[in-house]
C-alpha cells in the first residue's frame, strides 16, 4: 500500500503521478482507520484553522528557498486553514547557531508545529528534543534532521545523485572509462550531501576516473569555485571532462572558474535545484544539466503535513507519509519523498515551463533569445 521509494532509473512523470494516485485510491479502499500510522498523534484533534506554523531554511544562496519554498508553503496553509493559519517564518542565512536562536524562540512562542530544513542535520538535535518536551511536533523539510522528529518531507536523494551520475556517463559516451572528473559535493554537514554522493559514485565508481574530489562547507559557491581552480591546477585544464557538481549555486562557481582559466569550450557540468541562472546556463549549453526537484510538490506536501498533524487529521495524514526513512538518532520516520527530474535542453518546457516555475520570458531574456529559439523555446 505505500508509495514506492524511486530508486534505479527514475520513472517517466506521468507514471510517477499514476502510482501516487493509485497508492491513494488502494489507502482508501483499504479504510485506513484514524491514529494508525504516521508517528505521534498526540496533536489535538479539535484544533481549528487558528494556528501558527514555524518554517525554518537554512539560507539565501540557494535561490529556491526564498523564492519558492517559503510562499509555496505560506500560501497552502493559508489555503488549508481558510486564511486564518499563519506561518511564523525565519531564515538561517547558513548559520546553525542563528538557526538554533530561530528555533528556540518558535519553541518559546509556542507555536502549533515546527517544519525546519535544518543548517546542520545533528546540531539541530537538542532543540528538536526541547520542541518534542513542550509538545511540539517537528517536521524535518528538505534535509533529514537528526532528534525525535515526527514526520520527514523531501526527494529520494540518492536517486538524485544517480540521475546526475548517469547525465554525466551519458555526456561522455565511450570515452567515459579513460576520462577524469571532478566531484563538487556539499556540505558535510547536510545529511542529503552523502546521499546525493552514494548515488552519483554507484553510477560513476569504475566507470570514470575520479581525479580530484572535494566537499564544500555551507554549500557555499566561493568555496566551491576556490576549490575548481585547485583541481584545475592538479589535473590540467584540459584533461578535465566532466564536473560533478552536487548542486546549481556551485555548478556556477566551477563554470566561471574554468572560464577564468581560458576555457573555450566548458565540459559537461552537473547541478541542481533548477535554480533560474543554471535553467538558462542549460539553454545556452554551459551547464549540461540539472535536477529539478518540483519546489510546488516538496512545499505543498509539508505545509499539508503540518496542518493535518496540528489538526489530528490522521487519515489525511498518513497518506501522506508511506514512506519510511532512518536518521542516525531515529528508525522508521513517516516520509514522503517527492520524484525529481533531469533538466536538459530536452525537456524545459515539460518541466518548469509546464509547472509553473517559470516562463519563457523569464529564461528567455535578450542574452539568450538566440539560444532559445536554436532549441524551439519561444
Amino acid at each position: 500500500m505505500s508509495v514506492p521509494t524511486l530508486r534505479g532509473t527514475p520513472l517517466p512523470r506521468l507514471a510517477i503521478t499514476l502510482a501516487a494516485s493509485a497508492s491513494a485510491l488502494t489507502l482508501t479502499a483499504c479504510g485506513v482507520v484514524d491514529g494508525i500510522g504516521g508517528g505521534d498523534t498526540s496533536a489535538s484533534p479539535t484544533k481549528g484553522d487558528d494556528i501558527t506554523v514555524g518554517l525554518l531554511l537554512p539560507d539565501k544562496d540557494t535561490a529556491r528557498f526564498e523564492a519558492f519554498d517559503h510562499p509555496i508553503f505560506k500560501k497552502e496553509v493559508a489555503s488549508l486553514t481558510h486564511g486564518k493559519g499563519k506561518v511564523d517564518y525565519a531564515n538561517a542565512e547558513a548559520s546553525k547557531d542563528k538557526q538554533s536562536r530561530q528555533f528556540r524562540e518558535m519553541v518559546a512562542k509556542k507555536v502549533d508545529i515546527i517544519v525546519v530544513d535544518a543548517v546542520d542535520a545533528a546540531a539541530i538535535a537538542p532543540d528538536v528534543r526541547k520542541a518534542k518536551d513542550a509538545g511540539i511536533p517537528v517536521i524535518a523539510y528538505d534535509r533529514l534532521a537528526q532528534g525525535p522528529i515526527d514526520a520527514y518531507v523531501s526527494h529520494d536523494n540518492e536517486l538524485v545523485g544517480e540521475v546526475q551520475g548517469r547525465a554525466i556517463l551519458e555526456a561522455l559516451g565511450s570515452k567515459a572509462a579513460t576520462s577524469r572528473i571532478v566531484m563538487m559535493n556539499g556540505d558535510p554537514a547536510d545529511p542529503n550531501t552523502a546521499s546525493f554522493k552514494d548515488g552519483a559514485l554507484a553510477e560513476l565508481k569504475d566507470r570514470v576516473r575520479i581525479a580530484e574530489q572535494y566537499d564544500t562547507d555551507k554549500w557555499s559557491p566561493e568555496v566551491a569555485g576556490a576549490n575548481m581552480k585547485k583541481a584545475i591546477q592538479a589535473v590540467g585544464l584540459n584533461n578535465i571532462a566532466a564536473v560533478y557538481s552536487a548542486n546549481d549555486g556551485m555548478a556556477g562557481a566551477v563554470i566561471d572558474a574554468l572560464k577564468q582559466a581560458g576555457a573555450t569550450t566548458i565540459p559537461p557540468v552537473t547541478g541542481q535545484d533548477a535554480n533560474l541562472d543554471a535553467v538558462q546556463r542549460v539553454v545556452s549549453g554551459e551547464q549540461y544539466m540539472t535536477v529539478y526537484k518540483p519546489f510546488l510538490d516538496e512545499a505543498t506536501d509539508a505545509a499539508q503535513m503540518a496542518v493535518y498533524k496540528v489538526q489530528g487529521r490522521d487519515i489525511q495524514y498518513d497518506a501522506l507519509t508511506q514512506d519510511k526513512v532512518d536518521s542516525p538518532t531515529e528508525k522508521d520516520i513517516p516520509a514522503t519523498l517527492v520524484p525529481v527530474v533531469a533538466l536538459t535542453k530536452d525537456n524545459i518546457k515539460d518541466t518548469v515551463i509546464e509547472d509553473g516555475v517559470y516562463t519563457v520570458a523569464d529564461i528567455c531574456t535578450p542574452k539568450y533569445r538566440s539560444a532559445c529559439a536554436a532549441i524551439g523555446l519561444k
